[in-house]
């Protein structure tokens, strides 16, 4: 068994939107009057007449209902000689849990008004502003109130209504006032996507099967496009393979004149550094005979220098011993005879010993300096012999740098040839590469123009046997291609969808089999308690579950040991139905999702020992429950077993209904 209280339970402690007073003006019966309510029951009490309902009208018509708009114009419920009347709830709409209950509004007080005019329009709002009933109904929906729900709002003969409705409409109701109709509804919006799933893959089964004989006409067409495209293309690559093998001619030209180029280059660099290296070479020989004859003529310069002081000593002795030769006989006469100047002789020894002297140093220096000639002379003859190596290399070197010029102004006419060459080669080439980008491409071939050539007229050869075909070949084929493959597609999906659907389907039907079989049990345990305080037996369950079409929900009574009986407009008396109807109702509170519930005249049938039973039951049922307002309309006054009761007496005087409450 699924148990849903304590689910019930928290959704109206979160809820926590009750109404804390009805204002009304100019409507019905009411010129001005402003009517308090509390949390837990409200009893509106009076005499008949005296405007209990229109109070209940009121909230209806505020609320929206269906019903009050259905049953009578808005305009009648204007009061007489008044052109507008409106009606305004106050909420609490005090944060629970840090959260005001009706979300967007932030007082803790909401207002909420309807106008109702006498040419019939009207029109609501919300804290002062317009909004539309849409917004309204939004509002109120998110806070569990549905005014068109009878076992919310219950007004006069309800309760018998309520007895004749349908079982399926009952169980719609009951599942709506309790917060499960989601349950219901994901079946039903489920079905209805399966509905349109499946005319959906009905029909793009038709139209998929005209798709593809269409798509199979233009198939035939397209691969004849292909073919003859597939040849245009390769004509047109052929084409382009024809011009870009005329580039790469020219490029190997062009290539092969500048290596010969580079070529030319490098040797007359070569060239080139082999005059530098001549120039170097007869400069260093040029110099080195500079430095050979400079060293020559040095040496023979020395050597006349030698030779010169050499003979001058040779000389100096030759003529010294001649006159000491002469001295000496000259002497030697004057020794043997006498002579005065005998005292001179001395000076004249030591002169000639002196000269004597003179003689042998020349001789010893002539010896010298002929030693020194004879060591001079082999030198000059060296000199002299690499001066004339020099010489000859010198003259090779001059000859050998005539040739190399020779040669390097030959390589460069050529060079000029070469450029002017590689410059036509270049602008033959730009142009043939404009010409083939035009074309197309690059393509890198090895092949040769000729062989390009025999290609195209082999081609040209097939195209011209190929029949034309619809230039729009293409573009019908391709778009209906994508029609039948989207259509497949989406048949696909709305298969695989209509699969998922139905499990869904059944999947959401076994939840809301489960969730309503655990809530009957519940709530028919409570009937059943309820019943047995009026003397009474009977159940509360579902028909025809397993189709949720025609499932229903079915109530059976029977008073004073009498078998319980389908409950109906027939087989219960006023009473009974009234009586059972409300152990119905009050089982139901607990689980009623909306925090407003109101009833009108629920004991006009009933005996004076069932309306006591059920006073009971009503205050064991609102007793302690801070979190719903209970509106009841009785013309009388009832044994209500709880004192904190909130009371309102109404009574009419002079055709204006007052309201006045009782503490």
């Amino acid at each position: 068994m699924v148990t849903v209280e304590g689910e019930i339970s928290a959704s109206k402690q979160a809820n926590g939107a009750l109404v804390r007073e009805i204002i009304l003006e100019n409507f019905m019966s009411y010129e001005y009057a402003r009517i308090p309510l509390h949390s837990g029951l409200n009893l509106v009490c009076g005499p008949n007449g005296a405007g209990k309902s229109s109070i209940l009208l009121a909230l209806a018509v505020a609320l929206g209902q269906a019903y009050t708009e259905r049953s009578r114009k808005l305009s009648d419920l204007i009061r007489r000689e008044s052109e507008t009347a409106r009606v305004t709830l106050l909420f609490n709409n005090a944060k629970v849990k840090g959260r005001s209950p009706i979300r967007g509004y932030d007082a803790d007080i909401f207002r909420l008004s309807r106008y109702l005019k006498r040419d019939g329009t009207y029109w609501y709002e919300a804290e002062y502003h317009e909004i539309s009933k849409a917004e309204v109904t939004r509002l109120l929906a998110s806070l569990g109130i549905n005014p068109d729900n009878m076992l919310i709002i219950m007004h006069q003969n309800m309760i018998e209504e309520f007895s004749v409705i349908p079982p399926p409409q009952k169980l719609i109701m009951v599942e709506e006032a309790v917060g499960f109709h989601t349950y219901r509804q994901r079946i039903l919006e489920s079905q209805e996507r399966l509905n349109k799933l499946t005319s959906e893959e009905s029909s793009i089964a038709n139209i998929l099967g005209n798709a593809e004989q269409t798509l199979a006409y233009w198939k035939e067409q397209y691969e004849k496009y292909i073919q003859r495209m597939e040849l245009l293309q390769e004509r047109s690559r052929l084409e382009s393979e024809l011009a870009w093998a005329h580039v790469s001619r020219l490029e190997r030209s062009l290539r092969s004149l500048g290596e010969e180029s580079d070529r030319k280059k490098r040797k007359l660099n070569r060239i080139t550094e082999k005059i530098g290296e001549t120039g170097e070479n007869m400069k260093a020989k040029l110099e080195s005979l500079s430095k050979l004859r400079f060293e020559r003529n040095e040496g023979f310069f020395t050597l006349l220098g030698l030779e010169k002081e050499k003979s001058g000593n040779e000389i100096f002795t030759k003529l010294s011993h001649e006159v000491l030769e002469r001295l000496d006989s000259h002497l030697g006469g004057i020794k043997s005879s006498s002579n005065p100047h005998a005292g001179d002789e001395s000076e004249i020894a030591k002169w000639l010993s002196e000269l004597t002297l003179q003689a042998d140093a020349a001789a010893s220096r002539a010896k010298e300096l002929e030693e020194k000639i004879s060591s001079i002379q082999p030198k000059l003859n060296r000199l002299e012999e690499e001066m004339n190596i020099f010489q000859e290399g010198y003259v090779d070197g001059r000859v050998k740098e005539a040739i190399l010029q020779y040669q390097k102004g030959e390589i460069e006419h050529q060079l000029l040839q070469l450029e002017r060459e590689m410059r036509n080669a270049r602008k033959d080439l730009e142009d043939q590469t404009a010409t083939a980008e035009k074309i197309g491409s690059r393509i890198e071939t090895q092949r040769s123009s000729q062989e390009v050539s025999e290609d195209l007229k082999v081609l040209a050869a097939r195209l011209a046997s190929t029949s034309e075909v619809p230039a729009e070949a293409e573009k019908m084929y391709k778009n209906y291609l994508n029609v039948y493959n989207e259509l497949k597609e989406k048949s696909e999906i709305v298969s695989e969808n209509r699969q998922e659907t139905l499990k869904e389907i059944e999947t959401r039907k076994e939840m809301w089999r489960k969730v309503l079989r655990g809530f009957l049990n519940e709530l028919d345990e409570t009937y059943r308690r309820f019943l047995g305080a009026i003397n009474a037996t009977g159940t509360v369950r579902a028909i025809n579950r397993e189709d949720m079409e025609t499932a229903g929900l079915e109530l059976t009574v029977g008073f004073k040991g009498v078998n319980p009986t389908v409950l109906d407009a027939y087989t219960q008396s006023g009473g009974e139905r009234t009586s059972a109807i409300m152990a119905f109702l009050l089982a139901l509170q607990r689980y009623v999702k909306s925090p407003i519930r109101a009833v009108d005249e629920f004991d006009v049938h009933m005996d004076p020992k069932n309306r006591e039973a059920i006073s009971h039951l009503i205050a064991s049922t609102v007793k302690g429950d801070e979190t719903a307002q209970y509106i009841m309309i009785t013309p009388g006054h009832l044994p209500i077993i709880d004192e904190r009761a909130h009371i309102i007496m109404v009574q009419k005087a002079e055709g204006r209904s007052e309201t006045r409450t009782v503490v």
